[in-house]
């Protein structure tokens, strides 16, 4: 396991392949009569690497319980997302409270130029190559929840082309 010092961990499960990013960890602290008591959230992604990817809230008494439960809610709840090669078909803007994620398609080669929690989530997906940029509240939850939304809005040629009644040669050449 590999550590970064933006707090973000990856696993490789051998079984299936995919890949898991521990985005946050949090500490909640319930003060009661008798004392403290301490109850962990973990925020993970999960992706194949392929174009698939899932993110999770997991809440427990102890951090490893909480990442585990977060990973199998990630892993039921993953999306597919369509790329084109290394990186997305076209820019795109995603919004949840107020953060807001600009992702942009980038040159072979060019990298992953992304912020620590907009990394993981494009890291899980198996981008290679894209330029984003995120605007506002600096909150990792809701800015991996606004690079969803705007990797959401994404469509392939053949589903564009499908809402248009047309195939894609038609599309391309303007018919």
């Amino acid at each position: 396991m590999a550590r970064n010092k933006t707090n973000e961990k990856t696993t490789r499960n051998k079984t299936n392949d995919l890949v898991d990013f521990v985005v946050d960890v949090n500490r909640i602290t319930k003060v009661t009569k008798g004392g403290k008591r301490f109850q962990f959230s973990a925020f993970v992604v999960t992706g194949d690497k392929q174009g698939k990817v899932g993110v999770a809230l997991g809440k427990s008494r102890e951090v490893a319980q909480a990442i585990a439960k977060a990973t199998a809610k990630a892993r039921k709840n993953m999306i597919e997302i369509p790329l084109r090669d290394t990186t997305i078909p076209y820019n795109v803007e995603g919004r949840h409270g107020s953060s807001k994620v600009v992702l942009r398609s980038a040159y072979k080669g060019t990298g992953v130029i992304a912020g620590g929690a907009v990394r993981s989530v494009m890291e899980a997906l198996g981008i290679e190559d894209i330029l984003s940029k995120a605007v506002g509240a600096p909150n990792r939850l809701n800015i991996v929840k606004a690079t969803l939304n705007a990797l959401a809005k994404l469509r392939s040629a053949e589903q564009l082309a499908r809402l248009r009644n047309m195939t894609v040669k038609e599309m391309v050449k303007g018919k």
